[in-house]
């Protein structure tokens, strides 16, 4: 069987990706949470992850011996071993222009990466505000995101940015919901619909309610909160 390592559910946008394609294609898996510490090279952290993965950073897939450790490569990866699952979409163009917007979210959109972290159990809004008064490549990374779901709802018919199915581009774009969400961004309604219809998604509101369990408040995770708001 598979087995993936992730961290904090909470935190961990990265480790969020295989494991919602993972989990929302219906392919059998392991999970081996590996709870950051903190990322120094003496962590509880590095010492758990370092022996599995080169680069001592989650997510990483374990095949029997084989092991792949990044989000792009797993997520090939998982598409070449379980072709049924059609994780990418059929036509070539289609698939192109997938593989496209994940790279570009694999190596781009680095001022919402840094300004709006990850934070599924938090509520942030105000912060988003703020955010969005005073970060100009905030707002120029979430006018991107618009652009880019619009056109492809609109090309595809939606629901889902390559049509009626779920692909490796809905999983990436999974933790970017939900720091539209986390931080209230101000998005278009089409936009609104289509995150919290990723939202629904069972393999994303399995990651979420576990997300919501965790209760494990990370302060070197949360630049905006001194502690985890109860309730």
């Amino acid at each position: 069987m598979l087995k993936l390592y992730i961290g904090n559910k909470n935190y961990s946008s990265w480790s969020m990706r295989p494991w919602v394609l993972l989990r929302q294609a219906g392919i059998a898996f392991e999970e081996v949470r590996v709870r950051f510490d903190s990322f120094d090279a003496g962590s509880e952290f590095k010492r758990a992850i370092g022996p599995v993965s080169p680069t001592g950073k989650v997510p990483a897939l374990v095949d029997g011996g084989l092991v792949v450790w990044d989000t792009l490569a797993i997520a090939e990866y998982v598409a070449e071993t379980h072709p049924d699952r059609h994780l990418w979409p059929q036509d070539t163009a289609a698939r192109a222009r997938a593989r496209s917007v994940c790279a570009e979210m694999h190596s781009g959109f680095t001022a919402l990466r840094s300004h709006c972290p990850m934070n599924i159990e938090a509520n942030l809004a105000d912060t988003g505000a703020l955010i969005w008064r005073d970060k100009a490549g905030v707002r120029a990374d979430v006018q991107r995101l618009v652009d880019m779901w619009s056109a492809l709802l609109q090309e595809h018919g939606g629901p889902l940015l390559f049509g009626k199915a779920f692909t490796v581009a809905d999983a990436y774009f999974a933790p970017v919901c939900m720091r539209l969400h986390t931080y209230g961004l101000p998005v278009p309604p089409h936009i609104a619909a289509y995150v919290q219809r990723v939202r629904e998604l069972p393999g994303v509101k399995a990651w979420i309610d576990e997300a919501l369990a965790e209760k494990d408040f990370l302060d070197f995770e949360e630049p905006y909160r001194l502690r985890r708001t109860e309730g």
